[in-house]
């Protein structure tokens, strides 16, 4: 096997994806300066791509909807990726640390991820009843946030089985996310038909504040972070989570977390820091420029929205920048 090693991520459609994918570009080149490891952006707006990240990536440009929409990219990472070794981790995480381990943890897996088996219960359908259907004894279960592929025909096969599937999706059984097929269920299903493994989640790969609503607090620059799933019986417990509190390498900020200020102030720094003004100026705009305002006005809207909805009722959800 080609000794490549590659970490790539996806962004397409709007400019928010671009925007977080520089972010994590970032987060990588800070701690892979020294490193052979590649970073590889797969991008439909290649004009948006900063100048700081310009000659320090790779861009792999594509046609608007080439490879699909929503989910849908990442069930062509057999395409995208280069010989050898490729890391998938999605747009809107984070890496907090060295990730090399990782490839030596995957090597020699066609197709990988992180997570454990299910047998039954829910995960975006019936998964006792999926199971029966395809006559297998469980799925991987997992957070698509980081695909792992060493580029043949095993991981080609396991890929093209996730496309085929797509379009059975709905009679499958498989319930869509935002409107959407969900690319880890049929990655799923493809990687157990094809006999593809995951490697155990003992928590210092990848975490995010869903599976651990305690709170979390970060700093990527210094590479400190820690995340908290209460222990029952608090109320915030997630039981399907089995850790407690985890210091991962990637953090990964699902839906609405890259609005919340420890990203967007980390997401300052680190534009700063790629671009050597990283000062005590900064840092303070960080802090009283966008982590102080912030909590504030998350304190205050805490405070006041049992009055709000007394007085006019519950709010219409704000559609998300990223739908």
């Amino acid at each position: 096997m080609i000794n490549t090693r590659t970490v790539i991520t996806i962004a397409t459609g709007k400019k928010v994806f671009v925007e977080m994918a520089a972010n994590l570009a970032r987060s990588f080149l800070l701690w892979h300066s020294y490193t052979d490891i590649q970073f590889k952006l797969i991008t439909d707006q290649q004009d948006l791509i900063p100048a700081d990240l310009k000659h320090k990536i790779q861009v792999h440009a594509i046609s608007h909807g080439e490879f699909g929409e929503g989910f849908s990219s990442k069930l062509h990472l057999d395409e995208f990726a280069s010989e050898g070794q490729t890391l998938f981790i999605d747009s809107d995480c984070l890496i907090f640390d060295n990730i090399e381990f990782l490839f030596e943890r995957f090597k020699g897996r066609a197709v990988s991820v992180v997570g454990n088996y299910i047998k039954d219960g829910e995960w975006f359908g019936d998964i006792k009843s999926i199971i029966t259907r395809f006559n297998i004894p469980h799925l991987p279960k997992f957070n698509g946030g980081i695909y792992y592929l060493e580029k043949g025909a095993t991981a080609s096969s396991v890929y093209t089985t996730a496309r085929k599937l797509e379009a059975e999706y709905d009679s499958i059984g498989f319930v869509r996310l935002r409107n959407r097929p969900n690319d880890e269920v049929l990655m799923s299903l493809a990687m157990q038909l094809h006999s593809q493994e995951p490697i155990l989640d003992d928590g210092t790969i990848m975490s995010d504040p869903q599976a651990c609503p305690g709170g979390y607090q970060i700093d990527v620059i210094k590479g400190k972070r820690w995340l908290l799933n209460p222990r029952a019986p608090s109320p915030l417990h997630q039981h399907w989570y089995p850790f407690t509190k985890v210091s991962p390498a990637i953090v990964h900020f699902l839906g609405y977390y890259t609005t919340h200020y420890p990203y967007k102030r980390e997401a300052y720094r680190l534009y700063k820091f790629s671009n050597s003004k990283l000062n005590l100026w900064a840092k303070l705009k960080a802090l009283w420029g966008i982590e102080m305002p912030m909590r504030i006005k998350t304190t205050i809207k805490q405070k006041l929205r049992p009055i709000y909805r007394l007085l006019l009722g519950t709010r219409k959800v704000t559609m998300s920048e990223r739908v």
